[in-house]
């Protein structure tokens, strides 16, 4: 034993706990499904805990959310007296000022097609509310981010706690909320900064951590106290990145708030898109959520700027102009001005869009049918429930037997023997747990073998203390009773980023290979990268309908971008020094890619996968509006039930599932680094 590799082992204790769960099944049930007898009452404790803490705090809160009240009003209030011209000539006032002609036009542009649509004063509510959460998330993640840098005692709490906060399902945010607030906006607003902090609070610790040790020393030795040196020293040389989680704040807040829009209900965009993919308004869904994406584009953009490192200024005289313009402009035709939202003038658009999907999903209908009855019965219901029972005469023509499981596992040891016999011990061995648990599917496999398998991974990936805590923490899901939940959640992620990395990596690859696949590849992934997440889910509603087939690929658009990211960028970081030693050695362009490039490109693209996983749990509950099962679906009808404890542990329960990957993952890229002397 002690010959082999770290992840022979590893596969092999894997193996041997697999197969001893498949043999003793008929023996011992309890090893495949886990007695309800052994299952904690854990979401109810949690709620009467939760809800015991949350009696106790109401009425501080209730007192809170009537104060986040009146700048949430005024807000509202400045944003919806303000003729629309001016608000206009303002934004496009900041683009000149920023970015020049080119950010100008794109703000007159997208503001001018939000007043086309007639959405501007759903969409003036939305601004109002991130108006007012993104400074609360600002100023809180801005302290919490000093703390952990001027206390390291706190460091690692902090960082925990920011990691957990990350993690856990937006939709778990708004079932203690609703309970405390009530329902209302302010709760949209509170949440919204809940989520927007930790991104804020990252950045000004990565910041402050940054500065350099001269400049610190520096400040000491003008003899200015330690607030002097923080406010007016490292502040400022960390700017660039507080600006950058400013940025990533603002997109945060504004991907929240059409989520809030579930509990807020009150007339903003986040509630127009809800509200018209409720009634299957595909057409008018479509055109309120551009709005957002309009508005997420221009907020994205302009605060990118900010991060720039000898960022220009334009002339600001030509802002003062345009804001001139814009006021005069209003004052001009204060009296001749209809109500914003009375323009519609892009409703035919949505109504031929609804009549043009209508006709394309007729004239299709086959087609869509194949693709999703196909892709439903020969992939995502095999590795649901195995092929032992997916395999049926009504779905691929034939029944599934024992004895074809016999010989589809002495297949899978064929190619194991000689993949051993060549050297590749581990690979082998994987090979056989990948046939097992293909042949039993994910949401059956024995709760054994998934603690020990992933015990032994994380093992693999960062040593005994990740061991020890990936089992912990598996553990107390499955005494919760959300073990099953937990594995068709395991399921459809697992499938999702699966397609994620072979298809990111190979645009990504392609992307590196190819600039001009590259220019068009780019704005594609901008694009996506600031769409809020519930706008991904109209598109496939549209043209598939609701189910779980339909999650499957919004999950997919949403996590897709960072695996063509990394992949792209890991690829073309490559030293020169390494290109020039493999061309002098007559590689070619293949063999450089394939045999220097992608091993060199490894950990960053360990890192791409890493966000995609992370990426994909977050889409997961939000698919649960449109026919997913598993935790994402718990948090959702715990939200709906008000109840604190069911979305407390399912959100927990999610975010234990995307904790473990994120470590295992990063424990395998920090290795690769290792490797490359890195």
């Amino acid at each position: 034993m002690r010959s082999l590799s770290k992840g022979s082992q590893a596969a092999l204790i894997t193996l041997v706990v697999g197969t001893l769960c498949l043999l003793l099944e008929s023996m011992l049930p309890w090893l495949t499904s886990y007695p309800k007898g052994w299952e904690l009452a854990a979401s109810d404790w949690v709620g009467l805990g939760v809800k015991s803490g949350l009696d106790f705090i109401k009425p501080a809160a209730r007192m809170f959310s009537t104060l986040m009240g009146y700048p949430m009003a005024a807000a509202n209030s400045v944003l919806a007296t303000v003729p629309w011209p001016l608000l206009i000539a303002a934004a496009v006032a900041l683009g000149w000022r920023l970015g020049g002609l080119k950010m100008a036009a794109m703000a007159a542009v997208g503001l001018g097609l939000v007043v086309m649509s007639g959405y501007w004063p759903q969409g003036m509510n939305t601004l109002a509310l991130v108006a007012v959460s993104v400074p609360l998330a600002m100023i809180a993640g801005t302290l919490i981010g000093i703390l952990a840098n001027e206390y390291p005692r706190f460091r690692e709490p902090i960082q925990a706690l920011l990691d957990v906060m990350q993690t856990v399902p937006t939709f778990a945010y708004l079932t203690p909320l609703l309970v405390l607030f009530g329902f209302g906006p302010v709760v949209g607003l509170i949440a919204s900064a809940i989520y927007a902090a930790p991104p804020m609070a990252r950045n000004v610790l990565l910041g402050l951590q940054r500065v350099e040790p001269e400049v610190k020393e520096a400040a000491v030795m003008a003899g200015g106290t330690r607030l002097q040196q923080l406010f007016q020293v490292e502040i400022p040389a960390a700017k660039l990145q507080i600006m950058v989680g400013v940025n990533q704040c603002l997109m945060a807040a504004l991907s929240m708030v059409i989520i809030a829009a579930v509990i807020g209900g009150f007339n903003d965009i986040g509630w127009e898109v809800l509200l018209t993919m409720r009634k299957a308004q595909f057409g008018a869904a479509m055109l309120a959520g551009s709005v957002i994406v309009i508005f997420a584009i221009l907020i994205d953009r302009m605060s990118a700027t900010l991060a720039q490192d000898r960022r220009r200024l334009w002339d600001g005289r030509v802002a003062l102009g345009i804001l001139a313009v814009g006021l005069l402009a209003s004052l001009a035709l204060r009296s001749s001005l209809p109500d914003p939202g009375s323009y519609q003038m892009l409703d035919p658009v949505a109504v031929w869009l609804d009549s043009w999907l209508t006709d394309f999903t007729r004239a299709n209908a086959d087609l869509l049918t194949s693709v999703k009855n196909g892709i439903m019965f020969y992939v995502l219901l095999p590795l649901r429930i195995g092929l032992d029972q997916a395999i049926l005469p009504f779905t691929w023509g034939f029944l599934w037997t024992p004895g074809m499981s016999l010989w589809f596992f002495a297949a899978a040891a064929g190619v194991a023997l000689v993949l051993g016999l060549r050297g590749q011990l581990t690979l082998g061995l994987v090979v056989l747990i990948a046939a097992g648990i293909l042949e039993t599917g994910v949401s059956q496999l024995p709760w054994p073998f998934v603690l020990i398998g992933a015990a032994a991974l994380s093992w693999v990936a960062g040593g005994h203390r990740l061991a020890i805590l990936t089992t912990v923490l598996l553990t107390t899901i499955l005494v919760s009773g959300l073990w099953e939940r937990a594995l068709l959640s395991l399921y459809l992620s697992g499938a999702a980023v699966f397609a994620c990395a072979v298809l990111g990596g190979g645009i990504g690859l392609l992307s590196a290979v190819s600039p001009m696949v590259w220019r068009v590849v780019r704005p594609i992934c901008d694009m996506l990268q600031t769409i809020p997440l519930f706008v991904f889910l109209i598109p496939v509603l549209m043209v598939f309908q609701i189910g779980e087939f339909s999650a499957f690929l919004a999950i997919i658009a949403y996590a897709v971008v960072p695996m063509i990211r990394y992949t792209r960028q890991g690829l073309i970081d490559t030293p020169e020094e390494m290109i020039e030693a493999a061309t002098a050695s007559g590689a070619t362009r293949w063999q450089m890619m394939r045999d220097v490039r992608a091993p060199y490109a490894a950990p960053t693209i360990l890192l791409g996968l890493n966000q995609t996983i992370l990426y994909a749990f977050a889409m997961l509950v939000i698919a649960a509006l449109i026919g997913t099962t598993g935790l994402g679906q718990s948090i959702y009808l715990a939200l709906g039930q008000a109840d604190v404890g069911l979305g407390i542990s399912a959100g927990a329960a999610m975010a234990i599932l995307a904790l473990i990957a994120d470590r295992i993952v990063q424990g395998f890229a920090e290795e690769c680094k290792r490797a490359l002397g890195l």
